[in-house]
């Protein structure tokens, strides 16, 4: 990609079953299993009836990555199939992307985003240590998985 030229980014609410959002999904599905060698998620998979924000970023208009929120319980969120296409990393979309399901999680009330990724996912782990997360024992289905790691950020402090 060209940096010299301006990007034009927008990340905007998708419905969760949108052709847009599975393709991305399925993408990073095959990433997943490349990487683990099998469909890693214990617990329940995300779905349009507990995922009620999905986001999509385009880049002049084409996807290049996504996540959703899914509320667990009053003043609590979690962030599911956050994702930026391979050949889009390192240029600041998934940071973009986090900071939105932020926004968008308080706009649900929320005052803390939990997430889980996994061991095989350096490059997700940085990301969400640099924007402020800190690692937490696993939670839910998560609990116990020796190739999870699970993080959370308060978005009440004067930092958030």
């Amino acid at each position: 990609m060209d940096t010299s030229l301006p990007r034009m980014i927008t990340i905007e609410h998708e419905p969760f079953d949108s052709p847009t959002a599975l393709a991305l999904r399925e993408e990073q599905s095959v990433e997943l299993i490349e990487r683990y060698g099998f469909d890693s998620e214990p617990g329940t998979k995300p779905s349009s009836a507990d995922v009620p924000v999905f986001l999509v970023a385009r880049n002049h208009g084409d996807p290049v990555g996504c996540g959703g929120l899914r509320p667990l319980e009053p003043g609590l969120v979690e962030i599911k199939r956050m994702f930026v296409r391979p050949a889009e990393r390192g240029q600041g979309f998934s940071k973009l992307i986090l900071q939105a399901l932020e926004d968008e999680a308080r706009a649900l009330g929320a005052e803390r985003v939990v997430l889980e990724t996994g061991v095989a996912q350096p490059e997700s782990i940085g990301l969400y240590q640099r924007s402020g997360y800190v690692e937490i024992p696993c939670f839910g289905a998560y609990a116990g998985e020796p190739l999870s790691r699970c993080f959370e950020r308060c978005l009440t402090s004067p930092s958030s």
